[in-house]
């Protein structure tokens, strides 16, 4: 059924992972911010992967939503999106960490953070589907 906790939670996966990329930046340079729309225009292959990450995720968030009927489906594309987002997160605190000195970046942006929130975001709709599953297990036991 669509009205479930967990629609609620992978619509909010899907927002942060889609929408707030273009709210809140990765970090800072002396001369602009830099979101994640950005690095679309980047010559380094691993600059560009990021926003496709990105947009992955929120795509695949919203595929999971209309999974409704498969629920085994619906916690498997969970879990690939909650290793997309792990990778990203990685790879944003790689690139983090490897960014030249303090004289061209200032400061990291809230934006690194937001793999963190869809990863908890989709383990909650896993858990409510993971409880959806055992309860319609428990019904068909009875009957």
């Amino acid at each position: 059924m669509i009205q479930r906790i967990q629609t609620i939670y992978l619509l909010l996966a899907s927002l942060v992972s889609g929408g707030l990329i273009f709210v809140f930046n990765l970090w800072n340079t002396i001369k602009e911010k830099i979101f994640v729309v950005d690095l679309f225009s980047k010559d380094i292959v691993v600059l560009k992967a990021i926003p496709y990450m990105f947009i992955t995720s929120s795509f695949l968030s919203i595929g999971a939503i209309f999974l409704f009927k498969d629920r085994k489906l619906q916690f498997v594309l969970g879990r690939v999106i909650i290793l997309i987002n792990l990778f990203l997160l990685g790879l944003l605190i790689y690139l983090s960490l490897n960014l030249s000195g303090e004289t061209l970046v200032s400061e990291k942006g809230i934006g690194m953070f937001l793999p963190i929130l869809a990863i908890l975001l989709i383990v909650f709709a896993n858990k409510a589907i993971k409880k959806d599953e055992d309860l319609v297990k428990s019904v068909d036991r009875l009957r």
